[in-house]
């Protein structure tokens, strides 16, 4: 799970430590390396949460390190596009049961629009094999219905801002699944293999491939 957290940044970053110390108390560590990951182990030995935090300031270099005030371990990476993430927000409401009572709360969670082109950019900048499955894989399975579907949602969503760098993330994501072979594509078929080993490889690249065609078709059709 993707998780952006605003923490005032520009004022200081004031809840940085208040988020830290919330962090503790659900036992996460900080990673030895990154100041932005934090890490807790699941039920299962073999499952490991992982909680990143993003910034996008056009006035800090792509993949800059922030630092919050107060704050001892806990910081942030800055990558380029991902704010779109808090500019779609959908209100989702969550309801678990904890020792016979029921508890239930309401979350903000990314739409279509904004995820997309926070993961397109993530993809562009951090170049890993995750971003580009992510994007492959919700572009297929979306709720509202498909690539074509989901680029009509950015475009009402984003349509004006679909240009400059935004539009040379969306290109490199065409060129990155521009064939079955290509990174992007790889990627996708790669991670398919492993979480559904029935499927034909050669086919869930081409999904792939036919998907962000068809993403980018209409993201620019006149």
């Amino acid at each position: 799970m993707d998780v952006q957290v605003n923490l005032e940044i520009a004022a200081g970053a004031v809840n940085g430590a208040r988020l830290e110390q919330a962090l503790r108390n659900a036992e996460f560590a900080p990673d030895a390396e990154r100041v932005w990951r934090w890490t807790v182990e699941g039920p299962s030995p073999r499952t490991v949460v992982k909680f990143e935090l993003l910034a996008d300031l056009a006035d800090q270099p792509a993949q800059a390190l922030i630092r919050f005030d107060g704050a001892d371990r806990l910081g942030a990476v800055n990558l380029r596009g991902t704010g779109f993430a808090v500019r779609d927000i959908e209100i989702r409401r969550l309801t678990d049961r904890h020792q016979g009572i029921e508890q239930t709360a309401e979350i903000n969670v990314t739409g279509l629009a904004g995820y997309l082109l926070a993961k397109i950019s993530a993809a562009r900048s951090r170049r890993l094999p995750k971003d580009w499955y992510d994007t492959a894989y919700v572009l297929i399975h979306n709720d509202a219905g498909g690539p074509e579907a989901a680029a009509d949602i950015v475009r009402a969503k984003f349509g004006v801002e679909l240009k400059g760098e935004v539009r040379t993330a969306l290109d490199d994501l065409l060129t990155n699944f521009a064939d079955p072979d290509a990174q992007g594509s790889a990627a996708y078929r790669s991670q398919m293999a492993l979480d559904y080993p029935d499927l034909d490889g050669a086919v869930t690249a081409a999904d792939a491939v036919i998907a962000v065609d068809a993403f980018y078709r209409v993201l620019f059709e006149d």
